[in-house]
């Protein structure tokens, strides 16, 4: 029998450590393979191996967590399977970093040893994020765990590109791509943040090349028209149909450029004629090459400009821009210059503005792979949750660009592509070769580019399984059951894993994709560096405890939709968690001399609140299994929090002292059988969003089996029992009722009520049965139960719900004559302030001048008032008699 005291005051940091240890020696997060069951699997997006928990993260994997406890509960085999990413550039810019301030850099070391470092540096800081998402609870399959970049992932990650390479649907081209002028390397959109920043756009002259004329186009980034090889207007804009056709010369450079349409082209923005710098700009690389202009790359690598820029060169490009401006002016081309806000691409590890670069690069095709992973939707094989979400995967796959999938890095997998000097051959291997497989030449160079993260991390549903081998775990596990992310990667990794697992596992990765929002700060910002206003989920947890943090996020939380961060949430959510301990710590001290095993339930005599507190528990049950199972995890935690508090703590537990303090055996047994059964089957419940505190209350409760983790979801307590639950939420309305007109009356609490009460015959055997409740709850002394009567006590505080009318003769409660003298005077002082209110809110002046808030806060203070006025006057009344 499990000893039944636990502490006064509820220490998480001493609760947690010891049951995740436990939880882990016993191997209870390590599924077995049971072919007679289908598997519930989920595959953790892996976080970057240099990253710390932030809230984001704490919010996505609460919600894993929260599933993988539900569905290993119910009895699925269970496997949630945790692994890092490599994450390519932000450790090597980690890496880098170390490095200068050492005093030297990659290239000083060279590839080799600058890779010996990284490993070396992942190797000691690398598994940061794993420990911390254990403080979260997270119930991995550690001993599964894996790393992009190990051993089998790297294995699977050369198998698909050289297979996609041999299909044709990888090849390497020149287009455009984000280009870091620092970190000198190509970045992905997801790498790239927009920043909203005050800029100029200057309108330029250019003057016709033939004539008089000339045609005016604005830029935002006058230094990139010195690669200028035409100028598009829109096919339906009349003011260029004389001019389309002819040839412009480029201001300063002195070329002369095509004018030509376009439909790309926005009539409505700046003077509907735009510059066209194919090697500066996606769109423009699209029109160039349909009307098949030249590409000419003014600005380098490294943010200078090149020798193609002419007199310009060698300048950083906003040197060039200032020098380039000046110049135009001087000369008469600059019309004018407009103040804009627009939105510039920023590098997010070094704040570097992006240039769009025309660049040689490794592209996969994607219309191939965009079909298939399309039709996979369409038809229902995956399923988005919310469903919103679905027609924002379907319009990117719909509008696809072909995918640049290499990056000027050394961290990372390296393309296993070989280039022949002496026969140029280009050869894609899933082994290192040592020799041209044309000619045998040794004189051979491996790529040096490395792949783009997403790459290795799109495959992550089943190479972590095991493919390309044909693994047991593979056969067993996949497909996945359901991904769970933001809403923000929809694009760079749902979308990948779709199309990658068709193509290579010709089944979907996961049968659901359920999506969740941001978590913002309170003022609804998101959590940034710049801003200062991240939240750090650790130092929550070590607070508040991990518990509180996991239920204040999963109760803030809607399917799809952003959540704020609030601290007054964590501190009610807190408070939520002493309710429950405080109230176990009640039970289980009243539970010391009590054998569930010796008790027959079915023949205990249950009272009224016996049997409604079985009935409610029986619907959240249900209630809470259902939105689990449909994704709605913050109902279904709300849902739990209102039936502990609300119904449990503050109803079932008071009205179980009256027997459980009581001489009568029999009914002090099934109070303490009710007690008991409720809390432990509430406490398998709660396990998902709070499995530490849970399994510690539960540990000292009478129960069966050793942990709570793999303990069996609760059952329902019965039926609903439609009758005890009306007769009891009609005491609860009498019992509030009865409260707020002794708190109105300022009644003494040790003052018993005499209560009259008129009922139908129907009401009076539930109110015969809520008598003692109302005595315990209420304050109530002798209650006299009559029928309905027109003759109504006089001097007396009604009471009405469901049609039963409550008496309380004042006269046993209060000095009437000194309760009316103290009421009338309350009346006058309200009458004043409404009077004052209304001549405010009558004031035009008022209405104008004042703030709409100050406005809006005057006419809910008189709304108040005139609602407290009425109420002093009905007091009145009833004093009067």
């Amino acid at each position: 029998m499990p000893t039944r005291e636990i502490p006064t005051v509820y220490d998480p940091k001493a609760v947690e450590e010891k049951w995740y240890k436990k939880w882990l020696e016993n191997g209870y997060f390590t599924p077995r393979i049971d072919k007679e069951k289908e598997p519930f699997t989920i595959v953790i997006p892996p976080p970057n191996v240099t990253g710390a928990l932030h809230m984001g993260h704490a919010l996505d994997n609460t919600i894993q967590d929260v599933l993988i406890r539900f569905h290993r509960m119910v009895g699925d085999p269970t496997l949630w399977l945790p692994g890092t990413d490599h994450a390519g550039i932000a450790t090597q810019a980690r890496v880098e970093a170390e490095l200068a301030k050492e005093g030297t850099s990659r290239w000083e070391l060279g590839r080799e040893k600058f890779l010996e470092r990284v490993w070396k540096w992942k190797h000691q800081y690398g598994g940061k994020i794993i420990t911390q998402l254990q403080r979260l609870g997270a119930s991995c399959d550690f001993t599964r765990e894996r790393f992009t970049m190990d051993e089998g992932c790297s294995k699977a990650v050369r198998e698909v590109f050289v297979s996609l390479y041999e299909r044709g649907l990888i090849y390497r081209g020149n287009y455009i791509v984000n280009w870091c002028p620092h970190c000198h390397t190509a970045i992905s959109d997801i790498e790239v943040e927009h920043q909203d920043t005050a800029a100029k756009l200057w309108y330029v002259r250019y003057p016709l090349a033939e004539g008089d004329g000339y045609i005016t186009v604005a830029t935002t980034r006058p230094e990139t028209m010195l690669g200028d090889t035409g100028i598009a207007v829109n096919p339906e804009d009349e003011r260029y149909h004389d001019l389309v056709g002819k040839e412009a010369i480029l201001p300063v450079v002195g070329r002369r450029i095509p004018i030509f349409t376009d439909s790309y082209v926005d009539p409505a923005f700046g003077t509907g004629a735009v510059k066209v710098t194919p090697a500066h700009d996606p769109n423009d690389l699209e029109m160039g090459r349909r009307h098949e202009l030249e590409e000419i790359t003014v600005i380098g690598p490294n943010g200078t400009m090149t020798e193609a820029a002419g007199k310009f060169a060698g300048l950083d490009r906003y040197q060039c821009r200032k020098q380039l401006v000046a110049e135009l002016e001087a000369e008469g081309y600059l019309v004018k210059i407009e103040d804009l806000t627009h939105a510039v691409g920023q590098c997010s590890r070094c704040d570097t503005v992006i240039e769009p670069l025309l660049s040689r690069q490794w592209f996969v095709k994607m219309k191939p792979l965009a079909e298939p992973a399309l039709a996979a939707v369409r038809e229902g094989r995956i399923r988005f949750v919310p469903e919103r979400f679905t027609k924002v995967y379907m319009n990117w796959l719909e509008n696809i660009r072909d995918w640049c999938i290499s990056r000027q890095l050394w961290w990372g997998h390296r393309i296993p592509v070989w280039y022949c000097a002496e026969c140029g051959e280009e050869a894609a291997s899933r082994e290192d070769l040592t020799a041209c497989p044309r000619c045998g030449s040794t004189n051979i160079e491996q790529d040096p580019d490395v792949l783009d993260t997403w790459f290795s991390s799109a495959l992550w549903p089943f190479s972590t399984l095991g493919w390309p081998e044909e693994t047991e775990d593979l056969a067993y596990f996949y497909p996945t059951s359901v991904l769970v992310t933001g809403r923000d990667i929809i694009f760079f990794w749902v979308a990948r894993m779709i199309f990658m697992a068709l193509a290579f596992m010709d089944d979907v990765p996961f049968r659901e994709v359920f999506i969740h929002g941001l978590v913002l700060d309170s003022q609804g910002r998101k959590m940034s560096k710049s801003l200062g206003n991240g939240i750090d989920p650790l130092a929550v947890i070590e607070k508040y405890g991990a518990d509180t943090l996991r239920f204040m996020l999963i109760t803030s939380s809607v399917p799809g939709y952003d959540l704020r961060f609030h601290w007054e949430k964590v501190e009610a959510t807190r408070n939520f968690a002493n309710k429950i301990w405080n109230v176990a710590r009640f039970a289980l001290i009243n539970l010391e001399d009590f054998d569930p095993t010796t008790v027959e339930a079915a023949s205990l005599d249950y009272t009224l609140a016996d049997r409604w507190i079985r009935s409610r528990f029986s619907a959240v049950r249900n209630k809470v299994t259902e939105e689990m199972r449909s994704y709605d995890l913050g109902s279904a935690a709300n849902a739990l929090y209102e039936f502990i508090w609300d119904e449990f703590a503050d109803w079932y537990v008071e009205a179980a002292k009256l027997r459980l303090y009581g001489a009568d055996k029999k009914a002090r047994q099934t109070a303490q059988y009710v007690l008991w059964d409720v809390l432990e089957r509430t406490l398998r419940l709660l396990h998902p969003f709070m499995p530490f505190i849970s399994e510690e209350i539960w540990q000292h409760l009478p129960h069966s089996g050793d942990s709570l983790v793999i303990a069996p979801w609760p059952q329902a307590t019965g039926g609903q029992d439609v009758e005890a639950e009306r007769d009891f939420s009609l005491i609860q309305q009498l019992i509030r009722g009865i409260r707020n007109a002794r708190a109105e009356m300022e009644v003494p609490p040790g003052r018993k009520a005499r209560l009259l009460i008129q009922a139908s015959q129907e009401a009076a055997a539930a109110l015969e049965a809520g008598k003692p409740y109302m005595q315990a709850l209420a304050g109530a002394g002798t209650v006299e139960i009559g029928p309905v009567s027109e003759n109504k006590p006089s001097q007396a505080v009604s009471v009405i719900a469901s049609g039963v009318e409550v008496y309380l003769p004042l006269a046993d409660l209060v000095d009437i004559q000194k309760e009316i003298a103290r009421t009338e005077k309350e009346i006058k002082v309200m009458e004043a302030e409404v009077a004052r209110s209304e001549r405010m809110l009558a004031n035009k002046g008022f209405l104008a001048k004042a703030p709409a808030e100050v406005v809006a806060a005057e006419r809910e203070k008189a709304a108040g008032y005139k609602d407290k006025l009425e109420r002093l006057q009905q007091r009145l009344a009833q004093l009067k008699g």
